[in-house]
């Protein structure tokens, strides 16, 4: 069976992974992965390497969470990208000012009615990059010598997800202590990844001001110094207890006095039993003269 010229070429583009510009639309990108800085300007790029058709449909959708939606559509921005982005030629999205929300996969797609490979398409994945906002840190107040501390830093809006570092008297600290003659002596540990800043042993040079600082590809931000006292005496224990102390002899007190209020002033009385008033068999000699006369009157005939 005779083959045509056009069929054998076809067979050949086929073999070989090209096809004429004449035969379809192809697209490609400078960038299947972009990163960008939030509230700065960023293009995805959608080039036409080929195509025959004059007017081909262009469209954009933004695909998040698995849900697609209109990016561009019939020649106009659409979605949470009004009035912030715009087309330029040949197909790219320019975004004005990124924001977090823009992080998604994006799809050019170009349809061309008059090409004999009519429709071609491209994903671009696009991440923003997030400034971490002010940790929140957390510094005792006082320790005691020998004891064991963690002083902590958190940050939830930075993205990708920062990197904490500590400073102690606006000295930064290595993470390893013994990679450096300056805290070579020293018996702490740094975790990067979640801002825990851990002293196993504290000595009273571990005294000072802390504070952190949370870094990504985007920025940084750090805390407000705290200071860190260090005693050889756990003096606020030791006031702690003694107000414990003193909060417990108080209520003992009180307690006592309610409990004398509430008790009986007669110890002659009882629930069940009543003692009657004693009889005293003595005379009364109160009065002189009718004892007197009591006696006087025994000898009357």
């Amino acid at each position: 069976m005779a083959i045509t010229g056009l069929a054998f070429c076809l067979i050949l583009y086929t073999v070989f992974g090209h096809i004429p510009s004449s035969l379809g639309v192809i697209l490609r990108t400078t960038d299947k992965i972009v990163w960008a800085n939030e509230f700065e300007p960023i293009e995805l790029t959608c080039l036409i390497e080929s195509i025959s058709t004059n007017n081909p449909r262009i469209e954009w959708k933004k695909i998040k969470n698995g849900v697609p939606s209109y990016v561009y559509f019939q020649n106009k921005i659409s979605g949470d990208l009004e009035n912030r982005a715009q087309l330029r030629e040949p197909a790219n999205i320019l975004i004005f000012n990124a924001t977090r929300s823009d992080t998604a996969e994006y799809r050019c797609e170009v349809a061309a009615i008059d090409d004999q490979r009519d429709f071609d398409e491209i994903l671009i994945s696009l991440a923003v990059r997030v400034k971490p906002v002010v940790p929140r840190c957390s510094v005792p107040e006082a320790v005691t010598v020998g004891t064991s501390t963690e002083l902590r830093c958190l940050e939830n809006q930075g993205f990708p997800a920062p990197q904490y570092r500590w400073f102690h008297n606006s000295e930064e600290l290595p993470q390893d202590p013994k990679n450096s003659p300056r805290f070579a002596n020293f018996s702490y540990s740094i975790n990067p990844d979640t801002g825990g800043l851990k002293f196993r042993r504290v000595r009273k040079e571990d005294a000072g001001e802390y504070y952190c600082q949370a870094k990504n590809d985007a920025g940084y931000a750090q805390c407000s110094p705290q200071i860190m006292d260090v005693y050889d005496v756990d003096i606020l224990g030791i006031f702690l207890k003694s107000l414990g102390i003193f909060a417990v002899v108080v209520s003992l007190v009180g307690c006592l006095c309610s409990f004398r209020r509430m008790c009986p002033h007669n110890k002659g009385h009882s629930e069940n039993n009543y003692n009657w008033p004693a009889q005293n068999d003595r005379v009364d000699y109160s009065d002189a003269d009718e004892g007197h006369f009591r006696h006087k009157s025994s000898f009357v005939i």
